[in-house]
């Protein structure tokens, strides 16, 4: 097999366009038998010339060496592969006296779950929120009709709140394991689209991602999990020195019951607030991290798509336009773009009573017609030192954000409305509300014009005024007067740590295993996928 880096191909050219491509690379007859797997693509968009794709390719030819070695003097693009390297969990000797549990099914606790089915142990799955079919009704009930259910959310459910996103599985951890090659590989076979194995920008979408859940959870469960949802862990239950696992309290319709086990893989989700004061209580080490709040700021997607493909915008092969913008701010904050939809819309995110929370999310279609992302501050523990109680110091994080979550609630008029602000009203504080312009709110819920420096402190609406300012000079139209703001973006990463050591298990508890993005050791779909599994090997090899 050679592997060919940096082929370029025009934009619009197909398989065929590409199979020629690795013809004229290889110096090679249209009758020479090849074929390849595309390992990776990206879009080549610099303003100096035509917009070309990169390819990277695998391909396997007729006469191989003979073809490698009449190249290999002058294609330093070239390398010869014997094989591709595959994951391979660690596989274990013995099985454990006490099935191991998974507490939480965003990507952390799935991936975890389904090594753990596949390695024969059966685990027990718990989801305090429901199964992703039923979620999505729930979801779309607090959008129409402002009705909350607080365990079933887009924060809380199967799949967990990466699920209600636009479903990109990029990330920059290394994977020299291949990991995030098999995470790829399993939500392909499980439904989601093949290009995600190589384009540099991958996105499922929140309409195919629902399935990919739906399809990994049954597997599981064909592998002898047992899944138990609408059930909420409230307690741990220790050794007499506390420092060994012996099981967990959990509470479902039917009230508290135990279930006995030495080993949970603690993949509670950043929202999981009630989660992390069980924790501290039981003095499980935690800290306060920093993470970054702010706004939603959206515009039309067209121009979007204009300002970044120009003459190439709307394009078939191109899709919808994405960015990711950062800025360092005068008073040494940073600010940054975070989780951009493409031809999405802004969602109304709350899992707690009279709070707003939002967020993003776009189809796999990318079709709407608005582009949104998040517009993010960093914050520090610090920053949120005034809301420390002195029994529960590393929680402030979390006072911060309900405390900002509960303002834009009554700032939107205490009936579940949004704030909402123009640019040009936000960057000039006029004390008046502009009549909105052309861009129309997307947001799935109802909205109010109101004044967003009444939202965030001083020490986060500075840097974002000048981000605005900076990102409309990288970006055109970013700070276009009627773009519209939206508040609050909270939720953006876990406020707290749950400290862990080297076996990847608590630094106080045995058997306690804190993965994924709730846990501090993740930030997105992939990376939390991952570390549930390394969580997990780690398990594994100890058996």
């Amino acid at each position: 097999m050679i592997r060919i880096s940096d082929l370029r191909l025009p934009v619009g050219e197909g398989e065929e366009g590409l199979k020629q491509a690795i013809r004229k690379e290889l110096s090679i007859s249209d009758q020479h038998p090849v074929s390849f797997v595309i390992r990776h693509r990206s879009l080549d968009a610099r303003r100096s010339h035509a917009f070309t794709f990169l390819y990277t390719v695998d391909v396997t030819v007729a006469k191989e060496e003979k073809v490698f070695a009449r190249g290999m003097q002058r294609h330093k693009k070239w390398q010869r592969l014997e094989n591709v390297p595959s994951y391979r969990p660690p596989a274990p000797s013995r099985a454990p006296s006490l099935r191991p549990v998974v507490v939480g099914l965003g990507p952390a606790g799935i991936f975890a779950g389904l090594l753990l089915s596949r390695a024969g142990l059966c685990p027990v799955l718990i989801e305090r929120g429901r199964r992703v079919e039923e979620r999505k009704e729930d979801t779309l009930r607090f959008f129409k009709d402002r009705i909350l259910d607080p365990e079933s959310n887009v924060q809380f459910g199967e799949g967990g709140a990466g699920t209600f996103s636009d479903g990109k599985v990029n990330t920059l951890v290394k994977d020299t394991s291949h990991r995030g090659r098999f995470v790829l590989e399993e939500m392909v076979q499980a439904g989601a689209p093949e290009t995600i194995l190589y384009d540099a920008k991958p996105h499922i979408g929140t309409d195919r991602l629902q399935q990919v859940v739906r399809v990994l959870r049954e597997e599981m469960i064909r592998n002898g999990a047992e899944v138990l949802f609408e059930t909420r862990m409230t307690d741990l239950v220790l050794s007499e020195d506390q420092t060994r696992l012996t099981g967990i309290i959990v509470e479902d319709r039917n009230g508290k019951r135990l279930i006995e086990t030495d080993t949970v893989f603690l993949g509670i989700g950043h929202s999981a607030r009630d989660t992390f004061r069980m924790l501290l209580a039981h003095r499980i080490p935690l800290e306060a991290k920093p993470f970054a709040v702010g706004l939603r700021i959206e515009h039309p997607r067209q121009m979007i798509d204009r300002s970044q493909y120009r003459e190439y915008a709307g394009h078939p092969s191109l899709g919808a336009a994405s960015y990711k913008l950062t800025h360092h701010s005068s008073s040494g904050r940073g600010v940054y773009t975070f989780c951009m939809c493409p031809g999405g819309v802004v969602v109304a995110a709350a899992s707690e009573k009279e709070t707003i929370v939002t967020n993003g999310m776009s189809n796999y279609a990318r079709d709407e017609e608005n582009s949104n992302s998040a517009l993010l501050v960093t914050v520090t523990p610090e920053d949120y030192r005034p809301f420390e109680q002195e029994d529960e110091p590393q929680l402030a994080g979390i006072r911060f954000q309900q405390h900002l979550e509960k303002t834009a609630y009554r700032l939107g008029g205490s009936d579940y409305s949004a704030p909402i602000q123009r640019v040009d009203d936000f960057l000039s504080h006029k004390d008046h509300i502009s009549p909105l312009g052309d861009v129309h709110p997307s947001y799935t819920g109802p909205i109010r014009q109101s004044d967003l420096h009444e939202l965030l402190p001083e020490y986060l609406t500075g840097p974002l005024e000048e981000g605005i300012k900076a990102f409309g000079e990288k970006l055109s139209g970013f700070d276009r007067p009627d773009a519209i703001l939206t508040g609050v973006e909270s939720r953006s990463s876990s406020p707290v740590r749950i400290l862990r050591g080297e076996n990847y298990q608590s630094a106080l508890v045995r058997g306690l295993y804190p993965i994924g993005e709730g846990a501090g050791y993740a930030g997105g779909i992939m990376s939390a996928a991952m570390d549930g599994m390394k969580a997990c090997e780690a398990y594994l090899s100890s058996l």
